[in-house]
């Protein structure tokens, strides 16, 4: 008796008798063309994946307990969003339209990100359009024209970042909310890693029940180990004729901790470059230390010769199993830092006329 009088009280007082632990997002995307399946993410990962239903209709319910930031992906485009518990958010888009062109009700926060989130569809465009650029223009050149190009293409979306990052900081000051941390969330640790540790700081009480930025601040305390200004870790490997080496017996100079192995072809490509440099500065208090990822003796020894390398050379012959993999985050290589004579991080992965320039300034 008592069930049936609380079902006749919500219909009566029109109360919808939301599920406080769940969440909703139900809409209808037009001219799909033959796109036949809209997805829901949060972050990179896949939560569902359904067909459209009549008139290209849609709905996603899930159980949660805090805002998540989340994102409906439909062929190309993507439209971000913030669900939070008992919500039950109604979505619109026409895929002929610009990608900025949706609406969105029963969610402030989704609402509130989307003008930034026009913002981050622009930065994309922009990284797309120029890495397809450079892709066509790199076709028929050589290995010295790839990597004058690369710079450069490299220096103009590093422009581009800089407004993109004032943006989102600009933002998350005016959002002392989870609006604001899906601003910083979507920043180049490459190009924003301050902005990013100081605003994990000012977050580190807050948000503590959020599973996403718990895992955010994680991330960003294993990348302010590794920022700029923080010591290097110092480690111990092994030079071709198994002597002990490690990063602490260069202090005093300026080292370039170069990551990179016999088959990278990148690497082999840059190692010109850094021989012309190291020669040039070595007197100045410049010096490299190569640490490579290879496994086998061999070829690792024959590249070192072939290439010229007369600095000194270290590997533990591990491969991806070595600790410094894992010590200084290595996904791909080449990686390299530079360490100045106190032991402290300076600057990352700078290459062709970027380490020239630093070089020129710093050691002048």
């Amino acid at each position: 008796m008592r069930y049936v009088l609380l079902v006749v009280s919500c219909l009566l007082f029109l109360i919808g008798c939301k599920n406080k632990d769940e969440f909703t997002i139900s809409g209808q995307i037009e001219n799909t063309g033959n796109v036949k399946v809209i997805s829901l993410y949060e972050g990179d990962r896949k939560l569902d994946s359904i067909f459209f239903g009549d008139n290209n209709a849609f709905q996603f319910k899930r159980p949660t307990s805090q805002a998540r930031l989340l994102s409906l992906r439909v062929g190309k485009n993507r439209y971000d969003l913030i669900a939070s518990p008992g919500e039950e958010i109604t979505f619109k888009a026409d895929l002929q339209k610009d990608v900025n062109n949706y609406q969105i009700e029963g969610s402030n926060l989704s609402s509130t990100i989307q003008s930034f989130s026009k913002m981050r569809n622009r930065r994309d465009f922009v990284r797309d359009s120029l890495q397809a650029e450079f892709g066509k223009k790199t076709l028929a050149a050589d290995a010295d024209e790839i990597e004058i190009l690369r710079s450069e293409y490299k220096q103009k979306f590093t422009e581009q970042l800089k407004y993109y990052t004032k943006a989102a900081v600009d933002f998350a000051n005016q959002h002392d909310d989870i609006a604001g941390f899906y601003a910083i969330s979507t920043l180049d640790p490459e190009i924003a890693e301050s902005e990013i540790i100081r605003y994990a700081d000012q977050i580190k009480d807050k948000f503590l029940d959020n599973g996403y930025v718990t895992q955010f601040k994680e991330e960003t305390n294993k990348l302010k180990r590794l920022a700029v200004g923080q010591p290097a870790p110092d480690f111990e490997s092994f030079t071709p004729n198994n002597k002990s080496v490690k990063l602490s017996d260069f202090r005093g100079k300026y080292v370039l901790l170069d990551f990179w192995a016999s088959w990278c072809t990148p690497c082999r490509q840059e190692n010109p470059n850094v021989v012309r440099l190291y020669h040039t500065y070595k007197a100045k208090g410049f010096d490299v230390f190569g640490v490579s990822l290879d496994d086998n003796p061999g070829p690792w020894m024959r590249a070192i010769t072939d290439d010229q390398l007369q600095w000194t050379n270290a590997s533990d012959l591990k491969a991806w199993g070595s600790s410094v993999v894992g010590l200084y985050r290595i996904t791909g290589i080449p990686t390299s830092y530079i360490v100045d004579p106190k032991g402290l991080i300076v600057a990352k992965n700078l290459r062709g006329q970027e380490l020239e320039e630093f070089l020129k300034k710093t050691l002048k």
